[in-house]
């Protein structure tokens, strides 16, 4: 039921869209465009600027339509290629329309089966691997924490912003001592650091903190390499792809000591591309920790333990990492980024990842694993990816599958480049692929790592409850809205006492099953507990007396369905920086701690776009802002048209300015009179009355007269008195001669109903007169008793004629034949 109310939304919403779409199309087509393109030279640019964007959205559509199938999209650069190529545009909108009339069967019941020769398929096919998990001996394990051990452990109490741990910056653009600056962070929601740092001196930083009245962070210290890093010239010519080596005889090599980091070093200095990838875990650290690195070049593989005491003497990797020339190719490395600044103090620069190039190819997945099997037809043993990765001695299988992720990797690169320059369209803006990944891949470098502090009121941050409720969406009431949030307080102090993970600890399960039961007695307590940690069950009683103190605060506290919708609503303001409301600058973060302070829904700020999303910022809506109506004709045929207000202004003549010939002032949004309009001579009494877009049909004043109007009295707003507004207008003169006009008219229809009974009384006397003079003849008059069919007069309320009343008239077939009786038989005599 719930899917079948889902489509009838999703139906309903493609509806109206094409019907407003074709609406606007209808209302553009009726505008002249070609009379205002030739009247004013002013619209001329306009109307091709957006001839032009609606040109690149239809090049984009298509692209985006034939990106997963056989058909090349079809090319054109200005409208008259479209003509060219009309017939590639219709094999695409058929194989749209066949794709959604068959998913439309699917849903529908239509299709039950499968055909025949699909059904063959499907049993000739190799059976599809059930899901694997690895073996019992390979999952999380209980060690001794190998953090414990490291020459710098991790701090999960820390209340200063993280410092990068960078000793020393190879390829730098800027020192490393400017690159180490305290700066304003662009979240100004976080909370307060202390004012104690190593690198400014108190007086320093209270000064920065007055100036800018904001939290402070570290800049990214590679942020200017990486923005100015060129594109290496090999990443956009198309080559052959240079074959891998097979797995078995490429060397492979697991480096656990400084020496052998220096070793692979040199031989990384001397390729031109190499490929990376992590293995990580966080099962058992409440950070987590990179537990180990592959690195690859075209001839050998690097296995790195980076779980050694001496982890971040990785930096020097950095002169490899941070070399402009050197291509580093990653799959996925939203989190690697993050996790090689936090733990090794690495950065990347020249970064080209794999996952933005099948965004922008269009495939159906993204996956590591699926361009694998695309491209070199591995399959890979993902069941190792939730491994236990800090165990030592590493076993040979999570070995090898280690360096199978960034073993076929730059060949990987290599088809993939060759495909994005193939598909690429030069001639549109954003149509160069190989730019659009350098661009996303560049974003991925710029993320920099901050310590996670919990928020308690507001629950922001990626540990925190609010981030939680909104991915695993639950309705508490107040009691139960107080012990959630007061229990997974208490959970993550746990995880940072013990160094464990937030899932080790305390399910996710578990914490709303808690906070949905809330229970006050242990054993209620232990029943929602399945499983049970170490660290819970040490401190199960003070989580107990937790529970209670918080259900008996959320009596009177606040409520979910009050603050989650406070916070949502006020997530659409992405930016800090904001338009002035009432006087004051008005961020996200500001509304979300008003929100989070229990503010009204009635103080909710409604964000609206400042520019069309079609059409970009030539249409100017400032004004449309302060009073807009979804359903209002006129808004709505502003946003979609591509031209400025046609006010009178527009179709002024300079020459005609200097004479005084025309209006000194007109009305704003009010077509001007052509002066092929002005130079006729106007009949009198002839009014001219130009009715307003989107008005009520005009009425004459006859109508007017005879029909009351019954909302002529309403509010003005409404647009009920259009009747009064319009004569308003036109003035009395335009009343009197509009009243003559009906009048000439009324009685030219009076004369025309005079003139029709003047005929009809004349045939009426005409045709008695004619019986009167001549007499009925008895004689040769028809018999009435025995009338002969042919004399019958047919009365005017007979039936009509029956054109198929002769179709039965046809031969008969042969007689049914008589069925055989039961009994004896007819006998002939001779």
């Amino acid at each position: 039921m719930a899917s079948n109310s889902a489509f009838k939304d999703v139906k309903d919403g493609i509806t109206a869209a094409l019907v407003e779409t074709t609406r606007t199309v209808g209302q553009i087509s009726n505008e002249d465009l070609a009379f205002h393109r030739s009247s004013n030279p002013a619209v001329a640019p306009l109307l091709e600027q957006q001839s032009s964007r609606v040109l690149n959205l239809a090049k984009g559509l298509i692209r985006v339509a034939t990106s997963d199938t056989e058909i090349a999209a079809p090319k054109f650069s200005d409208i008259d290629s479209v003509d060219d190529n009309w017939r590639g545009i219709v094999d695409v909108f058929d194989i749209l329309l066949e794709k959604a009339d068959a998913c439309l069967d699917e849903y529908t019941g239509v299709i039950k089966r499968l055909s025949p020769s699909q059904e063959e398929q499907i049993a000739n096919a190799a059976p599809r691997p059930a899901k694997q998990r690895p073996d019992k001996a390979y999952r999380t394990q209980n060690i001794a924490k190998p953090q414990l051990h490291f020459n710098h452990t991790p701090q999960n109490y820390e209340k200063t912003p993280f410092k990068p741990l960078l000793t020393f910056k190879p390829h730098a653009l800027i020192s490393l001592t400017e690159s180490l600056q305290l700066v304003p962070s662009e979240d100004s929601s976080s909370q307060e650091y202390d004012a104690h740092t190593s690198s400014l001196t108190k007086d320093t930083h209270q000064h920065i903190r007055k100036s800018t009245n904001s939290p402070l962070r570290y800049k990214h210290p590679y942020e200017n390499e990486i923005k100015e890093a060129q594109t290496i010239p090999s990443v956009h010519v198309k080559s052959d792809p240079i074959p891998y080596l097979p797995l078995e005889s490429t060397a492979a090599t697991f480096v656990d000591s400084p020496e052998g980091v220096q070793g692979m070093l040199e031989e990384l200095k001397q390729a031109k591309d190499i490929a990376i990838d992590l293995e990580h875990h966080d099962d058992h650290s409440y950070i987590g920790l990179v537990s180990l690195m592959q690195i690859s070049t075209r001839e050998k593989d690097w296995v790195v333990d980076t779980l050694r005491p001496w982890r971040q003497d990785l930096q020097i990797l950095n002169e490899v990492f941070t070399d402009p020339k050197i291509l580093k190719v990653f799959h996925g490395s939203t989190m690697d980024m993050i996790w090689l600044q936090r733990d090794l103090g690495l950065y990347v620069v020249g970064l080209f990842d794999t996952y933005h190039a099948a965004s922008a190819l269009g495939y159906p997945k993204r996956s590591l694993a699926f361009l694998l099997k695309k491209f070199v037809e591995f399959d890979a043993a993902k069941q190792y990816q939730m491994a236990d990765w800090r165990i030592r001695p590493l076993p040979t299988e999570m070995f090898n599958y280690a360096r199978s992720d960034t073993h076929f990797l730059l060949f990987v690169y290599d088809m993939m480049r060759n495909e994005l320059i193939e598909r690429s369209d030069f001639s549109i803006p954003n149509g160069d692929l190989i730019e659009y990944v350098i661009e996303n891949s560049k974003n991925e470098s710029l993320q920099k790592y901050e310590r996670p502090f919990y928020d308690e009121q507001r629950g922001s941050g990626p540990l925190g409850w609010y981030g939680m409720l909104y991915r695993t969406p639950a309705l508490f009431n107040r009691e139960q809205f107080a012990v959630f949030r007061a229990v997974h307080r208490w959970r993550d102090e746990v995880a940072r006492e013990e160094d464990e993970g937030l899932n080790t600890v305390m399910p996710k399960r578990v914490l709303y099953t808690i906070a949905r039961e809330t229970p006050t007695d242990m054993i209620s307590l232990l029943g929602c507990s399945h499983p049970m940690s170490k660290p819970y069950q040490k401190r199960k009683k003070d989580l107990l007396q937790i529970v209670k103190e918080a259900k008996a605060a959320g009596a009177t506290g606040p409520e979910m369905k009050d603050f989650m919708p406070a916070l949502q609503s006020n997530s659409f303001q992405l930016s800090t920086d904001s338009k002035p409301v009432n006087g004051e600058i008005v961020t996200y973060n500001r509304a979300l701690a008003s929100a989070a302070a229990g503010s009204s829904s009635d103080d909710t700020l409604r964000v609206r776009l400042d520019t069309s999303a079609f059409w970009g910022p030539s249409i100017a809506t400032a004004q449309q802002a302060s009073d807009y109506r979804l359903h209002d004709a006129i808004n709505n045929l502003r946003l979609a048209l591509p031209l400025p207000e046609l006010t009178a202004e527009v179709f002024v003549e300079t020459k005609a300015q200097n004479h005084g010939n025309i209006m000194s002032q007109s009305t704003a949004g009010a077509r001007a009179e052509h002066q092929y309009l002005k130079e006729r001579k106007p009949r009198e009494n002839d009014v001219f009355i130009v009715r307003e877009f989107d008005g009520p049909k005009k009425r004459t004043a006859v109508d007017a007269q005879l029909v009351p109007d019954p909302k002529s009295k309403g509010d003005m707003g409404n647009g009920s008195n259009y009747r009064e507004m319009e004569e308003m207008a036109l003035g009395e003169e335009v009343l009197e001669a509009e009243s003559l006009r009906a009048e000439r008219k009324r009685e030219k229809y009076e004369r025309k109903l005079e003139r029709k009974r003047l005929r009809h009384e004349k045939a009426s006397q005409a045709e008695n007169a004619g019986k009167e003079a001549e007499p009925f003849d008895y004689e040769n008059a028809p018999s009435v008793l025995r009338a002969n069919k042919a004399y019958v007069v047919k009365s005017s309320t007979s039936k009509s004629a029956n054109p198929y009343a002769k179709s039965l008239d046809a031969p008969k077939g042969m007689r049914k034949s008589q069925k055989e009786v039961a009994g004896r038989s007819l006998t002939y005599k001779n």
